[in-house]
């Protein structure tokens, strides 16, 4: 009797869920609109959220609306429960495919039991991430080649994920940045296998590259810079081959945001306040790597 029930209960939150995701969607559809006609390449004037956590889904669209046609097919890792996510409004309102990665159980079981897993073509993996097994993780879940958006967040790692990656060619790629890192200097994290955010140092912010970094790695994979969102966190890149007006390339200077969130936390896990800049000057406490000149810090 009560499973049934807990059964009943569950079923009515996911049709809520679902009900909310619809009105979420008619909203972003006449923002997409709104913005259509009037893109310069300037990526904040396209900012609007429904799914994404900040501005990511009215950026992407601009994007892709700028250098279509492109391949309707997107890989996104580190998405938690994919109720907050870059892709779930492509997948819903543009009707694309994908692959999303999330290391806890919990959430791939969430997302295999929310209903756009079977409204939609979408497969969902629990992998802890590293840069060893993720190109095994695409293929073996048949995604390999042209793809339309590679989308990187885990908190740690993704330098050296991003750097890895060869099975796939994606004609975007957004990764997160650290902004704490400044726009001069082309540092990340060491490498860890079992890197994780909370517990690689009290503060919380220790984690990720520079923008500096990314920009040198994606200009290596043949990836133009086209710009950061306003939060400061996520940065977005282009295949040159695709690149056209009015998107642009830009330096990291031109692009380069600094966040105004303040996350760090003191040792007891307390939330500090502290400015971006006392950020700053905390996290060049610790272990860098120089990956412009392939040193320690």
């Amino acid at each position: 009797m009560f499973l049934r029930k807990l059964k009943s209960v569950i079923g009515e939150v996911f049709a809520l869920r679902l009900k909310l995701d619809e009105m979420q969607v008619a909203l972003g559809r006449i923002e997409s609109r709104q913005v259509e006609h009037g893109f310069d390449g300037f990526l904040h004037g396209a900012e609007f959220k429904v799914f994404s956590q900040w501005g990511e889904d009215g950026i992407l669209q601009a994007i892709i609306r700028t250098i279509n046609p492109v391949s309707k097919i997107f890989i996104e890792f580190g998405v938690q429960n994919y109720c907050e996510s870059n892709t779930r409004f492509l997948l819903i309102n543009n009707n694309w495919s994908g692959l999303v990665i999330d290391g806890s159980s919990d959430n791939i079981n969430y997302i295999k039991n929310d209903p756009i897993y079977w409204r939609y073509n979408l497969k969902a993996e629990c992998q802890f991430i590293d840069r060893d097994n993720i190109n095994s993780i695409f293929l073996r879940n048949g995604v390999q080649g042209e793809i339309g958006l590679l989308s990187i967040d885990i908190d740690g790692n993704d330098y050296w994920v991003w750097q890895s990656i060869d099975s796939v060619k994606p004609a975007i790629v957004v990764t997160e940045y650290n902004a704490r890192f400044g726009a001069d200097r082309a540092v990340t994290v060491p490498y860890d296998q079992d890197f994780v955010r909370s517990e690689a140092h009290y503060s919380h912010i220790y984690y990720g590259a520079s923008l500096k970094a990314l920009c040198q790695l994606g200009d290596s994979k043949g990836y133009a810079f086209v710009g950061c969102n306003s939060a400061g966190n996520n940065a977005f890149f282009v295949r040159r081959d695709l690149l056209k007006a009015p998107l642009r390339e830009l330096s990291v200077a031109e692009g380069f945001i600094l966040h105004k969130f303040r996350e760090a936390r003191d040792a007891e896990g307390q939330l500090t306040f502290l400015s971006p800049e006392e950020e700053s000057d905390l996290l060049f406490t610790l272990p860098l790597i120089d990956v412009e000149h392939g040193v320690s810090e």
